[in-house]
């Protein structure tokens, strides 16, 4: 059609000059419109964070971690990470959330409790700064649940253990978001063990006994587990190991972070790894 179009450096050379100073300008202006808002209302906010790598797996070059303010479901802040500023692609984001943690304070700005994933050096910085973590349920429960379905594929496992899972799945969501008390969580989600068996009577005074009706109609298709069995204590180990018990007590009974998710689904749009 012999069409003429702009080339790409002065594409590059407009996007430099007016797109990309406006856009920052933009954003610069709504966060701290954010921040005064948040001042007026006491300087305390509950936020979400995450990192999002420009690759997939542990050879990512840089990294973007993201705030969320989740009473109002808008971003805080966000901080750009290279690698080998850090020594790796595993340290970015522990480095992005001291820089995001940073600016709040800067802007007079106290993190009331994060939500995160169970990173282990998250969870050593934010004790060290003496911020309240609560744990993403659905990060959790996607851990736990592979390692179920693992269990089922094996030879010796009971067949009647895959019609739990779903079971188990909502099980988690509902110890998490039914209390606020963390021992009070722990142990709601014990009681799994004894419920699998069709025991619905516990020794623990924080949950004596199960809340559904007897012969509750969820349960009515699925064979209880025999106690004593391989794959009743199989499930057990993985339920109940130290560190899974450790995790329950710090779900978060509240906010979780999906609409984070959904916003860096949404950047993928744009950005795809």
């Amino acid at each position: 059609m012999q069409l003429e179009i702009i080339g790409y450096g002065t594409f590059r050379r407009h996007a430099k000059s007016y797109l990309e100073p406006a856009i920052i300008h933009k954003w610069n202006t709504d966060q701290q419109q954010n921040f005064d808002n948040l001042q007026q209302q006491g300087g305390k906010v509950a936020v979400a964070g995450d990192m999002r790598a420009d690759s997939p797996g542990h050879s990512a070059k840089f990294g973007s971690y993201t705030l969320m303010n989740l009473g109002s479901n808008t971003i805080l802040d966000f901080q750009l990470v290279q690698s080998n500023e850090v020594g790796g692609s595993y340290h970015m984001e522990k480095e992005g959330l001291k820089r995001c943690l940073d600016h709040l304070e800067s802007k007079d700005l106290a993190v009331e409790y994060i939500v995160t994933d169970r990173h282990p050096q998250i969870q050593k910085y934010l004790r060290e700064r003496n911020i309240e973590q609560f744990y993403d349920v659905w990060h959790f429960e996607k851990g736990l649940s592979k390692k179920l379905l693992k269990l089922t594929q094996n030879k010796d496992c009971d067949t009647k253990l895959k019609r739990w899972l779903c079971s188990i799945k909502n099980h988690v969501y509902w110890s998490a978001t039914s209390t606020t008390s963390g021992p009070e969580k722990v142990a709601r989600w014990t009681s799994l063990v004894n419920h699998l068996q069709n025991v619905h009577v516990h020794d623990d005074p924080l949950f004596p006994k199960c809340t559904h009706p007897v012969g509750a109609a969820s349960d009515a298709n699925k064979p209880y587990l025999k106690g004593g069995s391989i794959t009743l204590a199989r499930v057990e180990t993985i339920l109940t190991n130290k560190r899974v018990l450790k995790d329950v007590l710090k779900l978060s009974h509240h906010y979780q972070t999906s609409s984070l998710e959904s916003f860096h689904n949404l950047i993928l749009r744009f950005t795809p790894k």
